[in-house]
């Protein structure tokens, strides 16, 4: 029963997506020890940042099925989610939450006091996201942030600092994962539209939405190159952008406004593919 319980509760938070965030975070943990300390992450370290990065991205997941259960259950596209369905429920889901953050907490303590003292920014983004398509448009761009804080608390859990080289790949990130949720929520515009959600899609319509979509992810794409500059990152890693700017520019060919048919292969695959690409280039780079 306990089993068959917390599979529910992975597959409802697709526990199997954290490969979007966490080889962000790894990145951000090795570039900055390197940069700031000359070192490569310890294993301790490793493993600390890996588990703040489960319980909040955990965490931050459950919270959204909790917090959109009604709206979820009125949308035939998701009323099937665990919660809706009736297959977990609510006190258990925020049992599972309670877990979660706990496990970011004990993770950041291990890890140094910077990181302490940042988790209430963290978890103020983890928390009000979920809330941001009921009054604002820009619900994508908060995402983004909450998402794009791993690869800062990667560089923060490592190396117990800040600097403008993690910014850079914070927007990096954000603006990444902000554009391709914009691409996700053109399969929810109109019924957003008619229960007055906001975001891109059902703003601006789905056409505009991926133009716009589009625009994000070019500024995403020149923060990254923008590392290439500012830090010793060499060609390998400009090769992995470069190569990480076609699959976004893929991403975009899949998806158009008379043809959405294709968003979750743009949504999953590509973008799993694209954090990756990321990681192993950059690592690779820092090893020559």
């Amino acid at each position: 029963m306990v089993i068959r319980k917390i599979k529910i509760i992975l597959e409802m938070i697709k526990f199997e997506h954290t490969i979007f965030a966490l080889p962000f975070a790894f990145l951000g943990a090795v570039l900055g020890s390197l940069l700031v300390n000359g070192t490569w992450p310890t294993i301790s370290q490793w493993v600390w940042i890996t588990l703040a990065m489960v319980g909040a991205r955990s965490a931050a997941m459950a919270l959204n099925r909790v917090i959109d259960a009604k709206i979820d259950k009125a949308n035939p596209r998701t009323k099937d989610r665990a919660i809706p369905a009736g297959l977990i429920s609510t006190f258990e889901s925020i049992a599972f939450i309670i877990v979660s953050f706990a496990l970011l907490f004990y993770s950041a303590y291990q890890l140094n006091m910077l990181a302490v003292y940042l988790l209430p920014v963290a978890v103020f983004f983890l928390v009000i996201y979920s809330y941001t398509k009921r009054f604002t448009w820009a619900c994508h761009l908060v995402l983004g942030i909450t998402i794009g804080i791993a690869p800062l608390g990667g560089w923060v859990g490592a190396t117990g600092t800040l600097t403008l080289d993690a910014f850079l790949l914070f927007l990096g990130v954000a603006l990444w994962i902000a554009g391709f949720d914009v691409i996700y929520a053109t399969q929810d515009a109109d019924y957003d539209k008619n229960v007055k959600l906001y975001s891109i899609p059902s703003y601006f319509g789905i056409a505009k939405a991926l133009l716009i979509a589009k625009g994000i992810h070019v500024v995403s794409f020149l923060a990254f190159i923008s590392l290439f500059f500012i830090t010793p990152l060499g060609w390998l890693y400009l090769i992995g952008v470069l190569i990480s700017g076609a699959i976004m520019i893929y991403e975009h060919s899949l998806v158009k406004p008379n043809d959405l048919s294709k968003v979750n292969v743009a949504f999953f695959t590509m973008n799993g593919i694209l954090s990756m690409v990321m990681l192993i280039f950059t690592i690779g780079d820092l090893l020559l």
